[in-house]
């Protein structure tokens, strides 16, 4: 792979354009240097790969709600009900995710790793950050894979049309409102449900923000702010946490959608697509299909592998196992109460001594791609790189 050389954009730039978490706990940048060469090529394989996941993702959701297949997944029984009512009912939307995977460059077929559907982040730096870093160094900004915002503004308005064509938007739309929440006390996290909250405002929805602790919550009447009643709620706050933390949170927002008086972003049933115990699923119904690597819910056999937990988060609890089981390198974390899958190791792209993994968001359709920079596990010390089609 190729790989060139950025000028920074210093602390004080990145501040000004909204990134205000700039240099992580050990004093290092987190946005890296490193500009990934992607040919047109490889750029639309990632997009026609992403495209054809998602379709894949989608029947596969519904073998496990046919067949009820919740607790394989490790999806706690309080927010099954939602789950359902949210696949059942189209106007639960699904706004964006982000397809995390291996492979594309040089040649190396593109292999998905896993998929972040209800509250993925990295999202400010990809649409913002990397398209400001070339415009910096002098480079046609245009010359991404990147029209996130543009994607999240039409997929908005597909809240309303229901449909892929949304010129049928503006006869429709009757000033519905979208609150937006993130939990306290995380400038990611808020930046990400801010600029979200800007793609919906641009679609021409009535927004605003809230930390999530302010949200109230009324079984009988909706999500209120301020006095102000908001038909939809983009909370970022992943639903396994509130059906752990929140159970009784859980059963009102299950009354909530029942009463159809507020509809919630993203919807529930991303939980499905956000358990890494799905992709065991997906691997039964697409048996060695070449975008998937093998997937159990028991080690594998004779191959080197990845043991993950369903939920696990920013590479904890992680662990690369030899062919005979021993450990070749893992990580702790928080998340290990949560069951376990087994997937077939693949390298990562890699240069010297770092490996590169694609990020390629999806709203409707995939619509940018970033990279994380770092070591054989990606945790939260992983750099952010931009990439520049040439």
């Amino acid at each position: 792979m190729q790989v060139k050389t950025l000028d920074p954009l210093s602390q004080q730039a990145l501040e000004e354009i909204g990134l205000e978490w700039h240099t992580d706990t050990d004093n290092s940048p987190y946005i890296s240097q490193d500009l990934v060469v992607v040919s047109q090529k490889e750029a639309d394989a990632y997009y026609e790969a992403c495209n054809e996941l998602y379709e894949m993702f989608v029947e596969t959701g519904q073998v496990i709600i046919d067949e009820g297949r919740f607790f394989e997944l490790d999806i706690p029984n309080s927010i099954v009900p939602l789950i359902k009512q949210s696949w059942e009912n189209e106007v639960h939307w699904h706004i964006y995710g982000r397809f995390d995977l291996a492979g594309g460059l040089d040649g190396k077929p593109i292999k998905l790793l896993e998929f972040n559907a209800d509250t993925p982040t990295m999202l400010y730096e990809s649409a913002v950050v990397q398209w400001a870093l070339l415009k910096y160094n002098g480079y046609d900004a245009d010359l991404q894979f990147n029209n996130i915002h543009e994607s999240l503004t039409e997929n908005f308005k597909r809240l309303v049309t229901l449909d892929e064509d949304t010129s049928a938007f503006e006869n429709m739309y009757e000033g519905w409102k979208i609150l937006f929440s993130s939990i306290k006390g995380s400038s990611e996290e808020e930046r990400t449900t801010k600029f979200l909250e800007d793609a919906a405002r641009s679609a021409g929805f009535e927004t605003n923000f809230a930390y999530i602790d302010e949200v109230q919550f009324d079984k009988d009447r909706g999500v209120f702010f301020g006095g102000v009643n908001y038909e939809y709620l983009f909370k970022l706050v992943p639903w396994e946490n509130i059906a752990i933390d929140e159970p009784e949170l859980a059963v009102i927002m299950q009354t909530m959608m029942e009463n159809q008086n507020t509809i919630f972003l993203n919807p529930a049933y991303t939980l499905l697509f956000q358990s890494k115990r799905f992709l065991k699923v997906l691997w039964d119904r697409y048996p060695n299909h070449p975008l998937l690597l093998q997937t159990s819910y028991e080690p594998l056999s004779n191959k080197k592998q990845v043991k993950k937990v369903a939920f696990g988060r920013e590479g904890a609890n992680v662990a690369i196992l030899g062919a005979n089981g021993q450990v070749l390198k893992q990580s702790e974390g928080v998340y290990g109460n949560h069951k376990p899958i087994y997937q077939e190791y693949y390298e990562l792209n890699k240069d010297g001594e770092f490996y590169y993994q694609p990020n390629v968001f999806f709203a409707y359709e995939a619509c940018g791609l970033g990279f994380r920079k770092g070591g054989l596990i990606l945790d939260n010390f992983s750099k952010f790189a931009s990439h520049i089609i040439r």
